[in-house]
């Protein structure tokens, strides 16, 4: 395994602080996405789950037994994203994981940027009991979407829109939303190209995947500790399949 090698970046605004970090030719950057992303340039796949927007308070004593929901509130991962993130001159496909509320803006903004959607999802076989007169949340939606030349892989019998799987404990990696190895297995087997970028990188779940399928991997995380977690998961991955 190649040790990761810490050092400095010239894409640094000045006065700004970044860590950069190196795991063979994979490169983990905590920094902010929104400062960072439109200067590292074009890659062949982007993928990113950013902070959700929905309403998180509330839940009464009911409340007391979705710790994770503290966690989403304290990390200000309810507020939602800026759109203009999304660039299809920086990347051949995209794939955005949203909210249900996030749809009506997301997907219209999509559609003006890139040549073909779809609208995929994952289903939570391990959905958690709601008490807010609202659908139970055993799916999670997210948007593929690509120019030509990069549409999705796989022959008919992969290209199934949804999988199943146990939704992961925050308490596993001490993140609230960390996606399942199983579903970002699926989805990194569907994007073409060679080159993928994470810009909200969490514990680094992207990483191990695309390692996994033999990609290059670029990941952005803003928050130190949930870093970290990625350097280690990503470093163990890069380990075992290099």
């Amino acid at each position: 395994m190649t040790q990761p090698l810490l050092m400095g970046l010239d894409l640094a605004a000045p006065g700004s602080d970044m860590t950069v970090v190196e795991i063979g030719p994979h490169t983990l950057y905590c920094a902010d996405a929104y400062d960072l992303r439109p200067r590292l340039g074009f890659f062949d796949a982007e993928f990113m789950d950013p902070p959700y927007k929905f309403r998180a308070a509330g839940g009464g004593r009911f409340r007391s037994e979705r710790q994770y929901l503290d966690m989403i509130v304290d990390e200000a991962l309810d507020q939602g994203f800026d759109l203009q993130i999304i660039n299809p001159l920086l990347c051949g496909s995209i794939v955005v994981f949203c909210h249900n509320d996030q749809l009506p803006k997301l997907l219209p903004h999509m559609d003006g940027l890139f040549h073909r959607f779809a609208l995929c999802t994952w289903i939570k076989s391990n959905p958690v009991p709601m008490r807010n007169k609202h659908y139970l949340p055993d799916m999670e939606i997210f948007c593929h979407a690509w120019n030509r030349g990069y549409h999705p892989l796989g022959d008919h019998h992969d290209m199934h829109r949804w999988i199943s799987s146990n939704s992961m404990a925050s308490k596993v990696f001490g993140h609230a939303t960390v996606k399942p190895l199983k579903v970002m297995d699926k989805i990194l087997r569907n994007l073409s190209g060679r080159t993928v970028i994470d810009p909200f990188m969490g514990t680094g779940s992207t990483g191990v995947a695309a390692i996994r399928r033999g990609k290059v991997f670029t990941g952005i995380e803003k928050n130190p500790r949930h870093f970290a977690t990625a350097v280690e998961r990503i470093g163990a991955a890069w380990k075992q399949h290099a």
